[in-house]
């Protein structure tokens, strides 16, 4: 007995084949085993193998698209090209439409296909988009509200409205970047012509401070003048000083000295201190901040609170923003005692219930930012 055959499989275990696809039933003879057995059992009891040549089944494909069956048979009825969904598929009915007609249906189908008509077609992916498109604009509307800050309309200048009304100061902020080998003979005659000029009755004008660049751009002095009167006492205060000889002389001094300079014409917000003599010795730290044009009204909201946190070691010297000169410009002057001092002071604020929610609002306002430390100079009023 060859034990290498079993029921319905050939020699060494090779599946059986059944009767070619096509050809006609051998009568008087067993069914083989198998699936391919049974396909073709079932194909005699239905009569629908008819005897022809054996197709590929890229032959079936292409039958299957002209209107075939799988056994090769042509269907009853006109055969219908694939279609999209067209009007008649979308449900344009208005609201409530269903509970008085019933549901909008698609149109009627052709003659022939009976076996479809109780299953009417459900456009779901097109009704989809129509749907979302109505929620369009309430979405675009919610994403804009994330990114697009509303801005306030204003009937009046920022300037109006963060600046102190009580007094009509104007203040100058002069940066002068000294040749190094120089610098010992700037600091000279500044401390020389200078508190000439502020000691003076003549002039409408104050020296509020000036120091050199220790930490941050090197071999900069730094000067801040406060115009008592503001543009008025500035132009005054101008004019006299181009026929002060001794202070032209200066100028002219000064300038062989100097890399490069600017100024900037400066606010005071009315929430800071106002900056006075104060003794030393103390370092100072000028922080400056350059905000994004339009969000000065925001940073002097913050900031009106911000500056509770700030106050308890007086290190607050004084706060301005700029008005001629790089615009949108803040600056914020602190003084402490040491660099150790004020890392201290400094993180103690965030200890503080409210100072964290502050910066975080703040710090989105702002496009670039810079620290100085700077020592005064014998002369500054403020030591």
């Amino acid at each position: 007995m060859n034990w290498n055959k079993r029921p319905g499989r050939g020699c060494a275990g090779q599946k059986a084949r059944g009767p070619r696809r096509g050809s006609p039933p051998q009568l008087g003879r067993a069914p083989p085993g198998g699936a391919a057995g049974r396909r073709g059992q079932r194909s005699r009891s239905a009569g629908l193998a008819r005897p022809g040549p054996r197709r590929g089944r890229s032959a079936l494909l292409a039958g299957r698209t002209q209107g075939h069956g799988r056994d090769g048979a042509r269907r009853r009825g006109p055969v219908r090209p694939p279609r999209g969904p067209g009007l008649r598929d979308l449900d344009l009915s208005p609201p409530g439409a269903e509970a008085e007609g019933g549901p909008a249906g698609p149109g009627p189908l052709p003659a022939g296909r009976p076996e479809q008509a109780a299953r009417p077609r459900k456009p779901r992916g097109l009704h989809l988009r129509l749907t979302s498109s109505d929620n369009r604009p309430r979405e675009d509307s919610w994403l804009k509200s994330l990114f697009v800050r509303k801005v306030d309309p204003r009937k009046d200048a920022h300037s109006n409205l963060l600046a102190k009304k009580e007094t009509s100061s104007l203040y100058k902020l002069q940066f002068h970047n000294v040749k190094p080998e120089c610098l010992d003979a700037y600091n000279k005659i500044c401390q020389e012509v200078l508190p000439k000029v502020h000691e003076d009755k003549h002039y409408p004008c104050t020296l509020v401070g000036t120091w050199n660049t220790w930490y941050g751009e090197q071999d900069q002095a730094v000067h801040l003048w406060r115009y008592e009167g503001g543009y008025p006492a500035l132009t005054e205060v101008m004019n006299k000083l181009r026929e002060n000889q001794e202070f032209v002389e200066f100028r002219k001094a000064r300038s062989n000295m100097l890399l490069s300079r600017k100024n900037q014409l400066l606010l005071e917000f009315s929430f800071w201190n106002e900056p006075v003599p104060r003794s030393g010795p103390n370092i100072y730290e000028l922080r400056s901040y350059q905000l994004r044009p339009g969000t000065m009204i925001e940073w002097g909201n913050y900031w009106a609170r911000a500056i509770r946190f700030r106050q308890d070691s007086n290190e607050a010297v004084g706060g301005f923003f700029s008005q001629i000169g790089q615009l949108y410009m803040v600056h914020h002057l602190w003084a402490y005692k040491d660099l150790q001092i004020r890392e201290d002071i400094r993180n103690a604020a965030w200890h503080k219930h409210g100072w964290e929610e502050l910066v975080y609002y703040t710090v989105p306002l702002i496009q670039e930012m810079e620290s100085r430390i700077m020592i005064p100079l014998k002369t500054s009023p403020l030591q």
